[in-house]
């Protein structure tokens, strides 16, 4: 993995490791606590503030550890960015399990990072809203959520306020990482 901004891989002594590091230690924190269970939103309040980035930082980081298996769910559709991070091909995903019915097992792909998997997007769609609300979507999730009682899984969505799909997803995580980038993101 070359991509230079996977810095929990290929500069583990820098200071932007090192702070996904401490986001990892909190959120295992919170974990154990049982304020946060064992999945997690990663969203921002528009595009372009690094929600994927910390998404893919943050499971490379909880895969490094021996006590977790990570699942990194690829639910921006309407962007999906995470493999071309990683260096792979867009492949069939989460659209595809729901559209066509299908199990999630055929689509996980191991990424050699730890244990650390990913979930596709998969193809894309016209109306993302009225996949991600369906019956057949909650269920997914659900099963994605409790299938492995070590498994924490981490869910890169679009941004929050241009699109309606987080809130959706919101309903069937855990907790909600909200991502800013400091002098961009205003208040209001």
């Amino acid at each position: 993995f070359t991509n230079p901004y996977l810095v929990t891989i290929n500069d583990q002594g820098s200071p932007a490791s090192e702070q996904y590091r401490k986001l990892k230690s909190l959120v295992v924190k919170l974990s154990k606590m049982q304020e946060l269970e064992h999945s997690l939103m990663v969203t921002s309040p528009v595009a372009g503030e690094g929600k994927t980035l910390t998404s893919l930082n943050l499971a490379i980081t909880m895969a490094q550890e021996f006590d977790h298996t990570v699942l990194l769910v690829e639910a921006d559709i309407r962007k999906p960015t995470v493999l071309k991070y990683l260096g792979m091909q867009n492949q069939a995903g989460l659209t595809d399990c729901v559209l066509d019915d299908l199990s999630i097992n055929e689509f996980l792909i191991k990424t050699g990072i730890g244990s650390l998997s990913v979930l596709p997007a998969g193809r894309p769609v016209d109306n993302p809203v009225e996949l991600f609300s369906s019956n057949k979507m909650q269920l997914i999730f659900e099963e994605i959520k409790t299938r492995y009682q070590d498994r924490f899984v981490i869910v890169d969505t679009t941004p929050l306020l241009p699109f309606a799909e987080p809130q959706y997803i919101a309903n069937s995580v855990d907790g909600v990482l909200m991502v800013v980038r400091e002098g961009l993101t205003t208040p209001e």
